[in-house]
């Protein structure tokens, strides 16, 4: 039996603990490198190729592209950006791991003694990443920081589940490649939960049997309904626009 802890919060508040990279699945990179004036000699692309090694999933720079999860709560992103920090002699990087709140989480340094810029970046990159370890995705307890002081209250309802896996004939909906179990609370509620049984969103029936009110994981309010059997939901942007969100049937 595993228990599920649903909380729904009123207001956002800060909460950090200690995160390592390996807990995240989403890196973005950094618009631009720092210390590299008119060429970054390709350690994007390299970078790219490293992280996707590692299982990491790394994110388009239009952020409309996000899968759901991500673009929903930034705090499931890493920030990766790589360093100049090159001598005299030798070619050095340093990637450094940023969390939504701009903490640098982690710091990985490379060198080279290759001295042709493009060759010998790419080869401290890889000595730098060396030690990057493959992504173990867990539940990220890291919020951005919020204006308010105040703990806000809270409201739980534990729900029963008899097993992590999905149950035989579970609906299950899948948006970016990641798949989600939708799980009944009650006649007018249910929620989608991803592998780890971790609640993205909770769903609240309204007049129309189509169209449903959303709760979502990182406290915001939105809608969502029906379409062509699958669930779609308008996710806020930073902007205050919408982006919409299919969560396909399987």
């Amino acid at each position: 039996m595993k228990k599920l802890a649903i909380a729904f919060s009123m207001l956002s508040f800060s909460v950090i603990f200690a995160q390592k990279v390996s807990d995240y699945q989403y890196i973005s990179l950094a618009e631009k490198f720092e210390g590299f004036k008119d060429s970054n000699y390709g350690l994007d692309k390299a970078l790219i190729k490293s992280l996707n090694s590692k299982k990491y999933t790394v994110l388009p720079a239009n952020r409309n592209e996000w899968p759901a999860a991500a673009m929903q709560n930034p705090c499931n992103v890493l920030l990766a950006d790589v360093e100049n920090d090159s001598g005299m002699l030798r070619n050095k990087v340093i990637v450094k791991f940023k969390d939504c709140n701009n903490k640098v989480i982690a710091t990985q340094k490379g060198a080279s003694s290759i001295k042709e810029f493009e060759a010998g970046f790419q080869d401290a990159l890889k000595q730098a990443m060396t030690t990057v370890p493959t992504s173990v995705p867990v539940e990220n307890s890291v919020v951005q920081s919020s204006v308010s002081s105040n703990m806000p209250e809270m409201t739980t309802r534990e729900v029963v589940l008899e097993d992590t896996k999905p149950a035989s004939g579970a609906e299950m909906y899948t948006n970016q490649n990641i798949k989600f179990q939708k799980i009944k609370l009650n006649d007018k509620q249910f929620i989608l939960a991803d592998k780890s049984s971790t609640p993205f969103a909770t769903f609240t029936a309204t007049t129309r049997n189509d169209i449903f009110r959303v709760k979502l994981q990182n406290g915001s309010d939105t809608i969502a309904y029906l379409e062509n059997g699958n669930i779609v939901i308008e996710l806020p942007v930073s902007d205050n626009s919408y982006v919409k969100q299919t969560f396909k049937k399987d």
